[in-house]
């Protein structure tokens, strides 16, 4: 079947997408499982923490795109296991001596913590760590919200609108919330010559790109950077009636490239000393 005609409501609620009507489907909801983590969903409502939210994608069309997309807000979204295949096979490739173990949450002292470390061990002594790369995962966050329309789901499984008022706060996820992160956490890890992969979706790299100097990221990628954002693309696989996360491109940056995003725009956009004096005379008067 092809890809689903979405507008802006949910698109994926506990792990399935909203066209998808199976009992697996309602039973998950039922009982607020997350398929992908194989346990109770971690993202309740903040007025009734018993209640899960469920949601892990909703359709939007940001103002840099030309369609309407499927965006993450859940980076649980993300805890597939062929894109951990993949990220393995790409950065800590293994011969018959050495397996890949994934350590979560592992504490970083004053960075705080990163998501998972991807390490590689002896066969003959898996404890025994032969590399290791750090990873983390960051989805999008909502202004406003879809709650109602998951109310109308939970009633009916159907909208009853096509149009629900939340938006994407990506200046806050993808360029506060990461970027700060990104910085924090490079800078521990860049020390010890180790490499931090970031995995975000390709719309949140889209963003970064049309709204802040991006001039520090490199493609291709620089082995010496101790930092990559490794985008995937939200893609419709017709067999399995499932979007999927698929890796989409991969690029690098060092600390300096971090610094020039967090100033925001680029040096020759800046307002001018003349108009920014300018400015000041008008508030005076």
């Amino acid at each position: 079947m092809a890809e689903p005609v979405f507008t802006n409501h949910p698109v994926e609620y506990f792990g399935h997408a909203y066209i998808d009507h199976s009992d697996l489907a309602k039973k998950n909801q039922s009982a607020q499982h997350c398929p992908f983590l194989d346990s109770e969903c971690k993202k309740p409502r903040k007025s009734e923490p018993h209640i899960k939210v469920g949601i892990c994608t909703i359709g939007y069309k940001p103002q840099f795109l030309d369609q309407r997309v499927p965006v993450v807000i859940c980076p649980y979204r993300y805890h597939i296991q062929t894109l951990f295949d993949y990220l393995a096979t790409h950065y800590l490739p293994t011969d018959h001596n050495s397996l890949i173990r994934w350590a979560p949450e592992v504490d970083l002292g004053l960075g705080g913590s990163v998501d998972f470390v991807m390490a590689r061990c002896k066969k003959t002594s898996p404890s025994t760590i032969d590399d290791f790369i750090c990873i983390e995962f960051q989805a999008a966050g909502t202004t406003g919200t879809p709650w109602k329309a998951v109310q109308e789901f939970q009633a009916s499984r159907r909208f009853a609108s096509t149009s629900y008022p939340y938006g994407i706060n990506w200046a806050n996820e993808f360029a506060k919330t990461m970027m700060q992160q990104v910085y924090k956490k490079g800078m521990v890890i860049g020390s010890w010559n180790k490499r931090i992969i970031f995995v975000l979706q390709d719309v949140g790299m889209t963003y970064l790109r049309e709204s802040y100097d991006v001039s520090g990221l490199h493609d291709p990628i620089e082995a010496a950077d101790p930092i990559q954002f490794f985008t995937v693309k939200m893609e419709w696989k017709d067999s399995d009636k499932v979007w999927s996360p698929v890796p989409s491109e991969i690029v690098s940056t060092d600390l300096e490239g971090v610094r020039k995003i967090l100033a925001g725009s680029a040096s020759g956009e800046y307002i001018t000393l003349d108009k920014f004096v300018a400015n000041i005379t008008r508030r005076l008067r």
